[in-house]
This record gives C-alpha cells, sequence and structure tokens, in this order.
C-alpha cells in the first residue's frame, strides 16, 4: 500500500504540471477570441460607434447599427466560432487516432466526399438547412468507409491512409468540376462561391442548425475522447483492458466526420481550419492534441480570418475561406518540417 500511495502522491504534481499549460493556453485562447470578435463589431473599415452597439446589446431599437449588428455581424461571428470548433474537433479527432498531422479531414479526403455531396444536394436536389447537413454527413461518411476500406481493411496503417484519402480527395475534386459545368450558370455561380468556404450567408436560422446538430454530436465526445486515449495505447492493449476495438473506431469515426462535414453544410469547407488547429494547441502547450482546445482554436481561426477577410483590403471583402487557404499554406510546411524534424512524419 504504501508504495503505491507514495506513486499516487508523486504523480499529483505531475498531472497538476500537464493541466498549467492547458489552462494558460485556454486563457489565452479565449482572449484572442474575444479581441478579434470585439475588433470586428468595433474596429476595421466599417466600424459601429460603441455607444449603438452598447445599446442595441440593452435591448434598445437603433436603427441601421440595429440591424447591422443583429442580422449580420453577430450571426457570422456565432456561425464561425461553432464552425470553427467543428472543424478542430474533427481534426484533432483523426490527427490524434492515426498518430500524423496531416490526418485532417480536409487533408484526407474526406472534406471532398461532404462537400461533393452537399453539391449535388444544393443544385440537383434543392435542399437547404437539415437537408444539406444530413448530405453533407452522408458524404463525409461515405468517403471516409471508403479510405478506411483501401487502407488495409481498417488496420491501423496512417500513411497508407492519408495517401488514399489523397487519391479520393483528388478524383472528387474533378467530381465537383464536373458537376459544376452540368449546372445553370447562376447556380453554378452560387457554388463556386459556397465551395470558396464563407460566412457571409450565416443567419440565426443557419447558427440554430450548426449549435443544435454539433450538440447533439458533440454529447458523446466525452466517450469518444475515453476510448480513443485507450487507443492510443494500441488496439491489442485497449483489446486486453476490455474496449470493443471494432465499435470504438467505428464511433470515433463517426463523430470526427460529422464534426467536419456539419460545418461544411453551413459555411462551405474553409480551408486548413481542421488540419491546423490541432497541431498549433500541441506547438502552444508542447504537449499532444488537446481536443478541447483545438476546439477553442479552430474557433480563433476562423473569427481571426472574418475580421481580415473583411478589413485586408479597403474596397473588397474576400470570403473567409479565402483568408484560410493564404495563411494555412505555410503553416502546413511549417508542420512538415516540424514532424520531420521528429521522426514522425509519416
Amino acid at each position: 500500500m504504501i508504495p503505491a500511495r507514495t506513486a499516487q502522491t508523486a504523480a499529483a504534481p505531475a498531472t497538476r504540471r500537464r493541466r498549467r499549460p492547458v489552462a494558460r493556453c485556454a486563457a489565452w485562447l479565449a482572449a484572442v477570441l474575444l479581441l478579434a470578435a470585439a475588433a470586428y463589431i468595433f474596429a476595421g473599415r466599417d466600424a459601429l460607434p460603441a455607444g449603438q452597439v452598447l445599446q442595441v446589446l440593452g435591448g434598445q431599437s437603433v436603427p441601421g447599427t440595429g440591424f447591422i449588428l443583429l442580422e449580420d455581424r453577430l450571426p457570422r461571428l456565432v456561425v464561425g466560432i461553432l464552425a470553427g470548433a467543428g472543424f478542430g474537433i474533427s481534426g484533432s479527432l483523426f490527427q490524434r487516432w492515426l498518430g500524423n498531422p496531416l490526418a485532417s479531414p480536409d487533408v484526407i479526403g474526406i472534406g471532398y466526399g461532404a462537400a461533393t455531396a452537399t453539391i449535388v444536394a444544393m443544385i440537383y436536389l434543392g435542399l437547404t438547412g437539415w437537408g444539406l447537413n444530413l448530405a453533407a454527413l452522408a458524404g463525409g461518411l461515405g468517403v471516409a468507409a471508403l479510405i478506411y476500406w483501401l487502407s488495409a481493411s481498417g488496420s491501423r496503417t496512417g500513411p497508407r491512409l492519408i495517401l488514399a484519402g489523397l487519391a479520393i480527395g483528388a478524383m472528387l475534386q474533378a467530381v465537383i468540376q464536373f458537376l459544376l459545368t452540368q449546372a445553370q450558370l447562376n447556380t453554378a455561380a452560387d457554388a463556386i462561391r459556397w465551395l470558396t468556404g464563407s460566412l457571409a450567408p450565416s443567419t440565426w436560422e443557419k447558427a440554430w442548425v450548426l449549435l443544435i446538430a454539433l450538440g447533439l454530436v458533440g454529447a458523446l465526445l466525452p466517450l469518444v475522447i475515453r476510448q480513443l486515449k485507450l487507443l492510443e495505447l494500441g488496439e491489442d492493449a485497449a483489446a486486453a483492458l476490455g474496449l470493443r476495438v471494432g465499435s470504438a473506431r467505428m464511433l470515433l469515426v463517426l463523430v470526427a466526420v460529422a464534426m467536419g462535414a456539419i460545418p461544411v453544410a453551413v459555411t462551405g469547407p474553409l480551408a486548413f481550419v481542421a488540419f491546423l488547429a490541432g497541431p498549433i494547441t500541441a506547438a502552444l502547450t508542447r504537449g499532444a492534441i488537446n481536443i478541447g482546445l483545438a476546439a477553442l482554436t479552430g474557433a480563433v481561426i476562423v473569427t481571426v480570418a472574418n475580421f481580415l477577410a473583411a478589413n485586408l483590403f479597403a474596397d473588397l471583402s474576400l470570403p473567409v475561406g479565402v483568408i484560410t487557404g493564404a495563411f494555412g499554406a505555410p503553416f502546413l510546411i511549417w508542420v512538415l518540417v516540424r514532424a520531420n524534424s521528429r521522426g514522425n512524419g509519416g
């Protein structure tokens, strides 16, 4: 009993030390998120008067300012935060499970599966709202199942799964281009704008759809994270500890795909958000990828990108996906260099 008690006493300070960087990082990320949101409302090219904003938030009617704030900027912020959190969770789940920073939905083709299904539902079936969410989820799950089967029938071979995903993603890009050439001109133009990833069409209705859908899936996250920790020990060890490995893998893939596919149906594919969130949290905490921090980091990325998209150029508002794509490429190079220096690049 004494050695066990001594081991527990020694482990407690180590656990607290591991939690401190995570707590500090969460506090800093939350502060950046609030500052970026405030900057989007109060500063920039089309800044709103602070007094009028406070009046609107206090329930008063202020013509002009009230409409801009309540019907445009706040819905964009809420949708962006929710979508960024979903993308961050999705990417970090795949990256931790496969042990590779390249294993994110937008790299391994799952994002393209969701986008292809959404394009079909949008152009040819005329679906909106929940219909688009279900189509995106079905497309993402279909591609996940396909690449899972191609990469050695379910064995945990991360590099093979990533290569299969890249091949499927390239094929789906061609399918998307073909679908666009067959669509009506106006419909194709709308679809192309959606494919760049944008918060411009955000409404409170879409925010509620996103919140409810992600909330329903997110209820499974505590169970998935507990099972993920066992899977990281190795599937044989996890099975020896009583985990039903096959069921755990299926649930993890379902939750990870849903967290990435549902936001795609609302905002379009915001490039690199799912890919960046996990490695950034690992770099900030100098530890393993933290799922909760990845959600917060994804929200920060989208919110900051939203501010830059609205204010980077004097007379031009860019889609948020253009900003995340432009700034994501250098981070991709950084992640590759960092992974290679550690010997886990693939």
